[in-house]
């Protein structure tokens, strides 16, 4: 794992899912190497923390899998608010802003899985 893409400089083709880029000479800007990297760096917390879990936390959530998620992303955004708008951000006592908003990111990509049928039951 960590995928790391820092030049195209051949064909290349991106599938986002969304529309394809393809250019023989298309040369990623800043913008586009700080998303993968992020999204490198969030997958890879995403699969950590799956094998420490496992998938039964998300799969046999009282109320379905997109119920649990709701309760972990409703709680991260109590989180955030509290910690923005008490000020607290710079100096949380625990995990930091960056680390709540990760989870949140995580929480999302989990429950597309789910809305796709792709998240493991066992």
């Amino acid at each position: 794992f960590p995928v790391t893409i820092l030049s195209m400089t051949i064909k290349s083709v991106l599938h986002t899912g969304f529309k394809v880029i393809d250019d023989i000479n298309w040369e990623p800007g800043q913008l586009e190497l700080d998303v993968w990297e992020v999204s490198d760096e969030l997958n890879n917390l995403l699969i950590s923390k799956h094998h420490d879990y496992g998938p039964k936390n998300i799969s046999q959530a009282p109320g379905g899998p997109l119920n649990g998620l709701r309760v972990r992303m409703w709680d991260k955004m109590a989180r955030i608010n509290n910690l923005l708008d008490s000020n607290r951000h710079d100096t949380p006592a625990h995990e930091s802003l960056e680390d709540s908003f990760r989870d949140l990111a995580n929480y999302a990509i989990i429950s597309i899985l789910v809305l796709k049928g792709k998240w493991p039951t066992e």
